[in-house]
């Protein structure tokens, strides 16, 4: 027999929960005429801004009576976005929204502004490949670290063909899943494959950071350690001809330090807004005499990406003025727009169009 008590508290604990539980909230929500709202509940919050690249200053957002806050923004120009909301001074990922910046520092949510063409990093109805999770380890740190691998299109681990290989390097308190998650790499590669403008690669996004040890060490991992765990266990080509690096920010700094440094086994470097203020780039770069001839004969392709918002601009026309007094060829890449992973996404789209290409 339930007794009349036990029904009490079971009914006063489940108000309680209920009281205490916040509302069931959609956010963000695409709207009928393109542009976005978002949501967020916080009834005893005194202001809630809304943050956002898409937005050229924080956006005050509106409170109902049941203290959801609410703000509509408009003309958003297609693209993947990181946001958060600012509760009191408090900045905060959306509790409501499941897309989450892969970041060590802070915490964003993202929203993908789907416009009315496709773009290159969206979901296409197109052949895709596949993202792994692999363990390897890393005799260099003494550790087993956690890397992702992209296999293209019609990839077969026990088949007849090889592919060459794109090491893809993330920012400075970014992830291993932020070039999957954020920077979309494999939809950008299964689109362009698709359209015969890219080559069938593997694309391996290795976790960059290695504090508190020297970040000198993560060359040395990705030299001793993940080349040769990728060689033993797929079917690439092992040849400076089929390997090429690329990064951003940090990851951009450690492509220059791990490609110029190995063209014996980089025939590709590419370097997007890199931050070159570390000990490694002074100690390789500071005094460097290299013998141009050899690295212009190795690199099939050396590029230096950034936007002109950039902070780092001025310092990568820097570095791009240095490294062709040293008589080093390069291209570069130019756009608008700042240190974002908007711009990645564009940098990676025109890399994947440029290397593994047959000699012409």
């Amino acid at each position: 027999m339930i007794r009349p008590l036990t029904i009490l508290l079971t009914l006063l604990l489940s108000g309680c929960l209920a009281a205490q539980r916040p509302p069931r909230l959609s956010s963000p929500d695409e709207n009928a005429d393109g542009s976005y709202t978002f949501r967020y509940y916080a009834p005893d919050a005194d202001t809630v801004l809304l943050h956002g690249e898409f937005l050229a200053a924080p956006q005050i957002m509106d409170r109902d009576a049941d203290g959801v806050w609410t703000a509509t923004v408009a003309d958003i120009e297609p693209d993947i976005y990181p946001y958060f909301f600012e509760q009191d001074g408090v900045q905060l990922a959306d509790p409501n929204n499941t897309h989450v910046f892969a970041n060590e520092r802070f915490k964003r949510s993202i929203v993908e502004v789907r416009g009315d063409g496709a773009q290159v990093h969206s979901l296409q109805d197109v052949p895709h490949g596949q993202v792994r999770y692999e363990y390897y380890p890393s005799a260099t740190l003494d550790t087993t670290r956690r890397m992702l691998v992209y296999t293209p299109p019609g990839f077969e681990m026990n088949g007849n063909q090889r592919y060459p290989v794109l090491y893809l390097i993330h920012g400075g308190s970014d992830t291993e899943e932020t070039w999957y998650q954020v920077g979309r790499a494999n939809f950008i590669a299964d689109n362009l494959i698709a359209a015969g403008q890219a080559e069938p690669m593997l694309i391996v996004m290795p976790y960059g950071n290695v504090r508190p040890a020297p970040m000198a060490d993560f060359t040395r991992d990705v030299i001793d350690d993940i080349i040769p765990y990728i060689e033993a266990n797929f079917p690439v080509v092992g040849d400076a001809e089929h390997r090429a690096v690329a990064g951003f920010s940090v990851g951009g700094g450690q492509t220059l330090n791990i490609g110029l440094m190995n063209t014996d086994k980089f025939a590709y470097v590419c370097s997007y807004a890199p931050w070159t203020r570390t000990e490694e780039f002074q100690r390789n770069f500071g005094d460097w005499e290299p013998d141009a001839a050899a690295i212009n004969e190795n690199l099939r392709l050396f590029t230096l990406s950034v936007g002109t918002d950039d902070f780092l601009y001025e310092s990568v026309l820097q570095n791009i003025a240095d490294f062709r007094a040293e008589g080093i060829e390069l291209e570069t890449h130019i756009t608008d727009g700042g240190h974002t992973w908007m711009n990645c996404k564009k940098y990676l789209a025109t890399t994947l169009r440029q290397i593994f290409q047959p000699a012409r």
